[in-house]
C-alpha cells in the first residue's frame, strides 16, 4: 500500500517525496490533485495553453500544462523546496529554471482553472502563495460563471488587473500584444 498523506498533519519535501499519485504541498499542507478534473476544466485549460503556446512560440517563454511541478523555495534550495504546485498552466521566461522535474522557482505567469474541488485552494491558499513567491500574474479561470480575473503584482501584493467574461478578449498585463478572445475557452461550459 502506498504512502498517503493526513491531511491534518505538516509534512516536508522529503516526506512528499514519498507519496504515491499527484500532490502539491503548500505551506506544509498534502493536497491531493486526484482524481482527474471534469471536461469543462480540461477544455478550458487546453485552449489556454494552445493560445498560450501558439503565442510564445516556445522562443522567449515557455508553456507548460499539468501535471508539472513547481518547486518554490523561500531561500532558493530548490533541492529541498518550501512548497511544490502544479499549477494547470505556466509560463516560464528563464530557460534556466527548467529541470527534469519541473520548474526550479516562480513562473512568470500562473493559470487555474477553478474545480469545485479546488475553488477554496486556487482563490486562498495558492493565491497567497503565488503572490509570497512573487509570481507576477495570475489568472483565476472560472468555468461555472464563465470569467477570467486576472492578478498581478503591485509592491508585492496581487491587485485585481480585470475581470473578463466570455464575450471579452483577455488580456495579459506583463505581455502587452497577449491577447486571447475568450468564447472559444467557455464553449464547454
Amino acid at each position: 500500500m502506498g504512502n498517503i498523506p493526513d491531511p491534518n498533519k505538516i509534512y516536508t519535501y522529503a516526506d512528499w517525496k514519498t507519496w504515491e499519485g499527484r500532490w502539491e504541498l503548500i505551506n506544509g499542507k498534502a493536497y491531493n490533485m486526484t482524481p482527474a478534473p471534469s471536461s469543462e476544466h480540461q477544455f478550458a485549460v487546453g485552449e489556454l495553453y494552445f493560445a498560450l503556446r501558439h503565442f510564445f512560440q516556445n522562443q522567449h517563454c515557455y508553456v507548460f500544462m499539468a501535471p508539472f511541478d513547481v518547486f518554490l523555495s523561500k531561500n532558493e534550495t530548490y533541492e529541498t523546496p518550501d512548497d511544490i504546485v502544479q499549477p494547470d498552466i505556466v509560463v516560464i521566461c528563464n530557460k534556466k529554471q527548467i529541470v527534469k522535474k519541473g520548474c526550479y522557482g516562480a513562473p512568470a505567469l500562473v493559470v487555474e482553472v477553478l474545480s469545485p474541488s479546488t475553488a477554496l485552494k486556487d482563490y486562498n491558499e495558492k493565491f497567497y502563495t503565488y503572490q509570497h513567491y512573487g509570481i507576477a500574474e495570475y489568472w483565476i479561470v472560472d468555468t461555472a460563471n464563465q470569467m477570467v480575473h486576472v492578478y498581478n503584482l503591485h509592491e508585492g501584493i496581487y491587485q485585481r488587473h480585470a475581470t473578463y467574461g466570455q464575450q471579452d478578449t483577455l488580456h495579459s498585463v506583463q505581455f502587452k500584444d497577449l491577447a486571447i478572445p475568450l468564447t472559444h475557452v467557455f464553449e464547454w461550459s
